[in-house]
């Protein structure tokens, strides 16, 4: 009965999303009190548990998300991506432009929103195709699977850090993890792929975009543009190193545990992208603040969402289902992995959003963890592998594509929607590589 129950919450919430257009944060919290009350808590209770479910996740993340946002907006804002993309194009030339912004959609992806780094680098993408004369989506297609790769494997990327504070996964191992597998996933699903597509001849659309484009005097520096932009994620692989080299009492290994907490490591790149990106570029403090500021109202429903997930996750642990679901896959052959990947490219299919399959994986399957004492850091990337699969009609980010590559719903589904389910299948066969490897 209780698998019923949750079968039947997981149906309602496609109901509410896709036929009656509910928003995600709405859907998930009724759809979490409906559950809790039939799996037998009270009203009360399932309502208490709705706000543990929210103030403990966003308890662990909501630092987080703020100062990823204020980074990603310094890094958009002051030109620094601009700097970032030119300096590698004119780097890299006309012959290996793709494998320039293939890097570029890597290093501007880990500071920020992939909708906001897809809308940011798009227009360098029309100028460059204007330029060299190069087929549009063999130029824009491997950025685009960079700013993918990083939305699904990499922290401090919202889904990839909301379901490893769910699972209670190390953040630094999550990234060395994600960063083994988004290597070749990035160079298959990107400069590879897009070799098929030259035959898609399609010119940027009239009046779509309106890009601020920054000259040169106004962009910082290429080494602080870059430095603004990973330092978070240096010294979270730091950390991460550190933590499986060197004993507990090391004070080298403390002192970078501390740095490379993601909080800690995502406020250091803010305050040092405030001075180096703002102030020292000729902005005044309340320009740059105001960056910060703006920053937030742009997250606000993505923290909700991703709180919502919370409330469903911690309502399935206080009814008991965790402890039932658990004790089903105690003699169970099913590979865990392959079980998160499933259930999330499942909902994934069904919801469209992404971030919603991977957080109502995280709140299925997080008791399995304990039981079958799977990696939590493979799991998360299994589950942000399967929430990306077969974007199609029911995904923002299709009509996005769509849009901006000035295709037609067919044209779409063979370029966006294969792209999509190339880095789920290489992210799932990464994962299940380095499980076999590692354990």
């Amino acid at each position: 009965m209780p698998i019923t129950i949750i079968v039947f919450g997981v149906l309602l919430l496609l109901l509410l999303m896709i036929v009656f257009k509910v928003n995600g944060f709405i859907a998930l919290v009724f759809v979490a009190a409906v559950v809790g009350i039939a799996e037998g808590m009270t009203p009360l209770a399932a309502v208490a548990s709705i706000q543990k479910g929210i103030g403990s996740t966003l308890g662990g993340l909501a630092m987080i998300l703020a100062f990823g946002a204020m980074l990603g907006r310094l890094v958009s804002d002051t030109g620094a991506a601009q700097r970032i993309a030119s300096t590698l194009i004119n780097a890299f030339g006309k012959q290996r432009l793709q494998w320039a912004l293939m890097i570029t959609g890597l290093i501007v992806g880990l500071a920020m929103f992939y909708e906001v780094g897809f809308v940011l680098l798009l227009p360098l993408v029309f100028t460059i195709v204007a330029a060299s004369g190069l087929p549009l989506l063999y130029v824009g297609v491997p950025m685009v699977a960079a700013l993918s790769v990083t939305h699904c494997f990499l922290p401090p990327h919202p889904g990839p850090t909301a379901i490893a504070t769910i699972f209670g996964a190390n953040l630094g191992t999550t990234l060395l993890y994600g960063l083994i597998i988004t290597i070749p996933t990035v160079i298959v699903a990107g400069p590879l792929f897009s070799r098929f597509l030259k035959n898609f001849e399609k010119s940027p659309p009239e009046g779509l975009y309106n890009p601020k484009i920054f000259t040169e005097e106004e962009m910082p520096g290429f080494g602080t543009s870059i430095f603004a932009a990973i330092i978070p994620v240096v010294l979270m692989a730091l950390a991460a190193v550190c933590e499986l080299t060197m004993p507990k009492e090391s004070g080298i290994r403390q002192f970078f545990e501390f740095v490379g907490n993601p909080a800690v490591a995502l406020f250091i790149s803010v305050v040092l992208g405030v001075f180096t990106l703002g102030l020292r570029n000729g902005r005044s403090i309340g320009d740059v603040m105001e960056m910060c500021g703006s920053s937030i109202a742009a997250i606000a429903m993505i923290v909700f969402i991703i709180a919502g997930g919370g409330a469903f996750k911690q309502v399935l642990v206080d009814s008991g289902v965790g402890d039932y679901i658990a004790n089903m896959m105690k003699g169970s052959s099913l590979s865990p992995l392959l079980m998160c990947w499933t259930v999330a490219a499942m909902l994934r299919v069904a919801l469209g959003s992404a971030t919603v399959a991977a957080i109502t994986t995280a709140g299925i399957v997080t008791p399995i963890i304990a039981v079958t004492h799977t990696d939590p850091a493979l799991m998360v990337l299994a589950v942000g592998s399967g929430s990306v699969i077969a974007s199609h009609v029911n995904d923002p980010g299709f009509w996005l594509f769509k849009g901006y590559f000035n295709l037609s719903v067919v044209e779409t589904l063979k370029t966006w929607t294969v792209m999509e389910t190339l880095i789920s299948v290489l992210g799932l066969a990464g994962v299940l590589i380095l499980n076999a490897v590692l354990h």
